[in-house]
């Protein structure tokens, strides 16, 4: 076991404690591993009745995972990447099919690795203090941890935009977009804490009785925009359209996609395309773990994580440097199925 996650039982209540904060929580395969072990040991405990999910201190949930890690793998052989995403994924696997109530608490960063431990609870917390992004095609990633899923059936366009851009939500933004179930004041979590440890049969009334109205979701205000604006299923089409627009905003996304590897943008838009049509959450887990598999040994996630990560130039040189030398091609070689001996499987019971 890993001291980067506490455990602890009160009660009737489970809880996992995030522990890594001078990451800010992000992810290893020993805290992936080690949380699979106590949920599978929790489900078939009758005495648990509800998970809670928070960190144990610091400014964020959890920003994502272990991204120089995945790196160095990727520009060697990728077997310890591969292994990273195929435990991880796992663990949002078992998270998403999770019969008992799980709460994650999204206060402060809540981004990549941070989104897929905390989509999958039946209930989200969001705060004040609540940073929600999944900005991968910025380091030459791409929404992975379910992101397929979840972006995918967001109203109108919006999964697309996020993907894209890897704009940032604030708490009031999630609960107005239905990735947080709750808001409540970051001041009044402990108290809630102790309230749902001390009754984990009354989960939703314990919920609504501390929960607030969120202030006004800035996003609403943009609704409009972004359905109009990202309709293309192309990278190019969304590239005209801000073009042609010529507004304020519009320029804003235009430079901002300027940023982003052309490469996994077309990804993320295929995964978008894909994951509306997925019935099974193992589904979208298989296929990104074939991507993942693929695109941690490519060009653009190695240089994307030098030039953000490691050397902060923030200068990536992306190859291809445009959507136009993005062939179709390209990415069906990326989206192809692994051997039937390397694919993704999840928790066996």
């Amino acid at each position: 076991m890993t001291d980067e996650v506490l455990f602890s039982v009160e009660g009737a209540t489970a809880r996992i404690r995030l522990n890594r904060p001078k990451a800010i929580h992000a992810l290893n395969k020993a805290m992936c591993d080690a949380m699979i072990e106590r949920l599978i040991a929790w489900r078939a405990d009758p005495a648990i009745r509800l998970v809670m999910i928070d960190h144990a201190e610091g400014r964020g949930f959890c920003a994502g995972g272990d991204i120089r890690m995945i790196a160095e793998s990727g520009a060697k052989d990728g077997v310890d990447a591969r292994a990273f995403f195929h435990s991880e994924y796992r663990l949002n696997h078992l998270l998403f099919t999770y019969a008992k109530p799980v709460i994650a608490f999204m206060d402060g960063i809540t981004m990549g690795g941070g989104v897929g431990i905390s989509q999958p609870a039946r209930y989200r917390v969001a705060t004040d203090r609540t940073t929600y992004a999944m900005p991968e095609s910025g380091i030459g990633l791409f929404p992975d941890v379910g992101g397929g899923w979840y972006l995918s059936r967001l109203p109108g366009r919006t999964g697309q935009f996020l993907a894209l851009t890897g704009a940032r939500l604030d708490g009031a933004e999630c609960v107005a977009l239905g990735l947080a179930s709750h808001y409540v004041p970051a001041e009044k979590l402990d108290a809630l804490k102790v309230a749902l440890a001390a009754d984990p049969a009354n989960v939703e009334a314990t919920l609504a009785a501390a929960a607030e109205t969120p202030p006004p979701a800035r996003i609403e205000g943009n609704r409009e925009t972004i359905d109009r604006l990202f309709a293309a299923d192309t990278l190019e089409g969304v590239i005209a359209a801000l073009q042609a627009d010529g507004g304020e905003w519009a320029q804003k996304e235009l430079a901002t996609l300027a940023t982003k590897s052309p490469t996994t943008c077309k990804v993320s838009l295929r995964l978008l395309a894909q994951g509306r049509d997925h019935v099974d959450f193992a589904d979208e887990m298989r296929v990104e773990y074939g991507v993942a598999a693929h695109v941690c040994q490519r060009h653009d996630f190695i240089e994307g994580v030098r030039a953000l990560i490691i050397d902060k130039d923030n200068q990536p040189k992306w190859d291809p440097a445009t959507p136009e030398g993005v062939s179709d091609h390209v990415i069906d070689q990326i989206f192809a199925p692994l051997p039937a001996d390397e694919q993704w499987t999840p928790v066996q019971f």
